[in-house]
């Protein structure tokens, strides 16, 4: 079908605009290819705006557009995008560079250490593609799906959170982004403080500050979020949220154990306050792990904790099926802002979902994940071992899909991020991982995004000629 668009496209200037090209039959006969490949290639054709069909009487060579941009004045938009700054608390700052330094592919050539997905060759794409046929053919497929969702993927996503989770307290979501974006907006009145981990994850941050919130941080350890310092926070700046990855927290991998994720629900309803989970890697575990702590919501009758996963992690950027689960009156504002928001997730995506995760595949491809990212993990922490022993490695975690390495004083951040480019190699800055100045320079690496241990080894060499150039 490319093909055959290809032709026609480049054969267009033998028509004049508004001529009609030749019927489906002669290009069937022209071109030795199916009926449903013409259809194809004029539909694509016409979706470029190249070629018109009118049903009976054919195709024809569309008439031409002026395509000249048209100069005008935008710079009153800078007025008006800023005067309602004046009188905000927390003036809202709209800034995805931190997200769109995962969401970028570097240029060709270069090694994606900067990534937060998994690399092709470790989606299921077959049992994708096998799931949404499937789900194609479900009867209502294409209908207005429950605002909720659908139930048997809730009561999937219940069982996946365990405890007394139930359908019932289980919303659907176009995967983990929005669902923190409703959580906030649910939880913190615009002008509020949101308590956050230190480091932690960039698109939260700018969820954060999008909705006019005042990110405030605690640090975190090697077991996750200090109590102390928690309890301290509530008390100084009387927030009512506290948001937190207990699992293979991003960017540090730390996993906050189990007396401490007992404290942090203590501390948080002493003070009148939410916990929003973002359990993001509970999928993502490497094969040398042992057992997984169970979620916080699921050990939390008082509805403290507002639950957020999703299945985007470890399927594929474009599966963005996610959930938020609560209890109490909190799951009525979650779900009037989703509703307000968004309607619903389409009902094909949420059919496709329920098919991949009840097929014999899904178990199959979590263990071929599993293996793999241990296998990845280990094959950068080998390699900076050997090359790169200057870089700080406080923390092997195993879960997750990154390394949190903490610069040399010596080493500027910002040049070795320009230095590793230049070498061909993509890093994550540390610096948007941190909603208050960093105590040190940090950079993220992350091995998920690669094709394999070869392009690993190869990617901390260039990092090392990196480094070289730079301290030379």
């Amino acid at each position: 079908m490319g093909e055959l668009a290809n032709s026609l496209r480049a054969e267009l200037n033998r028509y004049s605009p508004g001529e009609k090209l030749p019927s489906s039959r002669a290009l069937v006969e022209r071109y030795h290819v199916s009926p449903v490949t013409v259809t194809r290639a004029l539909a694509r054709l016409a979706a470029e705006g190249l070629v018109v069909t009118r049903p009976g009487a054919g195709a024809y060579r569309a008439e031409p557009r002026d395509r000249t941009p048209v100069a005008g004045d935008t710079s009153w938009q800078e007025v008006a995008l800023s005067a309602d700054t004046a009188t905000e608390l927390v003036p809202r700052s709209v800034d995805a560079s931190g997200v769109l330094v995962t969401l970028s592919a570097p240029p060709p050539g270069v090694v994606e250490f900067n990534g937060g997905y998994l690399h092709p060759s470790l989606q299921p794409e077959r049992a994708m593609a096998a799931a949404l046929a499937r789900a194609g053919r479900r009867p209502g497929a294409w209908g207005r799906p429950p605002t909720d969702g659908l139930t048997e993927l809730r009561e999937w996503f219940a069982r996946e959170i365990g405890g007394t989770v139930t359908a019932a307290d289980v919303l659907i979501t176009a995967g983990g982004q929005p669902a923190l974006t409703t959580a906030l907006r649910a939880l913190a009145p615009p002008g509020t403080p949101v308590l956050v981990e230190s480091p932690t994850y960039p698109g939260m941050l700018a969820v954060a500050r999008a909705s006019g919130l005042r990110p405030v941080p605690v640090p975190v350890d090697a077991d996750g979020v200090r109590p102390e310092l928690l309890e301290a926070a509530f008390r100084a700046t009387g927030a009512r949220v506290f948001v937190c990855q207990p699992l293979y927290q991003n960017p540090t991998g730390a996993v906050l154990g189990a007396d401490r994720r007992r404290e942090v629900v203590r501390i948080a309803r002493a003070a009148g306050a939410f916990v929003v989970e973002d359990d993001f890697a509970r999928r993502l575990v490497h094969e040398d792990a042992g057992p997984l702590p169970a979620p916080m919501a699921a050990e939390d009758p008082d509805g403290v904790a507002v639950h957020v996963c999703s299945l985007t992690k470890p399927t594929s950027p474009s599966l963005r099926v996610g959930a938020l689960a609560a209890r109490g009156p909190v799951l009525e504002r979650l779900r009037a802002i989703q509703v307000v928001d968004s309607f619903f997730v389409p009902r094909p995506l949420q059919e496709a979902a329920l098919e991949l995760v009840g097929s014999p595949a899904w178990s199959r491809h979590l263990r071929a994940v599993s293996q793999e990212l241990k296998n990845r993990r280990d094959a950068m922490t080998a390699a900076l071992a050997l090359h790169l022993p200057e870089l700080a490695l406080p923390h092997i975690p195993s879960g997750g899909y990154q390394l949190w390495l903490r610069l040399p004083d010596a080493l500027p951040e910002a040049a070795l991020l320009t230095g590793a480019l230049r070498a061909g190699v993509a890093v994550a800055p540390g610096r948007p991982y941190f909603s208050a100045e960093p105590s040190a320079g940090h950079i993220r690496l992350s091995f998920a995004g690669v094709a394999g241990a070869t392009e690993i080894a190869e990617g901390i060499r260039r990092l090392r000629s990196a480094v070289d150039e730079l301290t030379a």
